[in-house]
């Protein structure tokens, strides 16, 4: 049951029940949830106000015990989830919002991987967690029309995942210092795809110091990352 209070964010606390919603196959969600990494206090936030929905979401188990789950939906896409005992600063509120307003929640992957911020538990340990199966390469557009994209397989994603574990890698401030005469236009984002649950997006900005960062960690990246991930970008 997914139970809605809306709001503004300028003026948080009293927002009342707008109203409820039950799904009765909740498995994707809550497989999805369970896939959050656990952390928050490198959150990063802008602080454009508007519309806000808090969120309480209980499980319930054929056993008859439940859990609940607070998140929200927030104009900055900034907003904490939890169970109350552990919680992820990955942001997921327009997800719980697609299941209160459509009904049963589609998996993470069928979101726009070039589109949709997306995480996966271990990211605060390593860059790219677990053994990845697939890549997306997209060249996103800094005006915030379409990305381009390059797809590959196994005998890519897996070189590239250890390329990047490699780095030195340490909490992410979610920080960009711009180099000198680098060209800003060039962002790539690489999504890392799994055999099961969420895939890990991992940006690298060639111009920016540090120029790795999957949302929880961050990397300076030597020029043999930037060359190979330059010739598998889409052009």
């Amino acid at each position: 049951m997914i139970c809605a209070y809306p709001g503004v964010n300028t003026d948080l606390g009293g927002e009342r029940l707008a109203g409820t919603r039950t799904l009765t196959d909740a498995g994707q969600l809550a497989h999805d949830l369970g896939y959050l990494p656990v952390g928050w206090d490198n959150l990063a936030c802008t602080n454009m106000g508007g519309p806000m929905t808090n969120y309480l979401v209980r499980f319930t188990y054929a056993d008859g015990r439940s859990l609940w789950v607070g998140s929200a939906e927030e104009v900055n896409h900034c907003a904490l989830t939890t169970n109350g005992t552990a919680t992820s600063s990955t942001y997921v509120g327009d997800r719980i919002t697609d299941a209160y307003r459509k009904g049963p929640a589609t998996s993470a992957r069928e979101k726009d991987p070039c589109r949709t911020w997306m995480a996966r538990r271990g990211q605060n340990a390593r860059m790219v967690p677990d053994e990845p199966t697939s890549l997306v390469v997209c060249r996103l557009d800094p005006q915030g029309g379409q990305a381009s994209r390059a797809e590959y397989g196994t005998d890519v994603a897996r070189p590239l995942a250890t390329m990047l574990n490699a780095l030195d890698a340490r909490k992410s401030d979610n920080d960009c210092r711009q180099t000198e005469d680098a060209d800003p236009g060039v962002i790539l984002r690489l999504v890392f795809g799994y055999a099961d649950g969420p895939p890990t997006a991992v940006m690298v900005q060639a111009f920016c110091r540090p120029s790795v960062n999957n949302g929880l960690l961050q990397a300076d990246g030597d020029d043999r990352l930037h060359q190979e991930v330059t010739r598998l970008a889409p052009r």
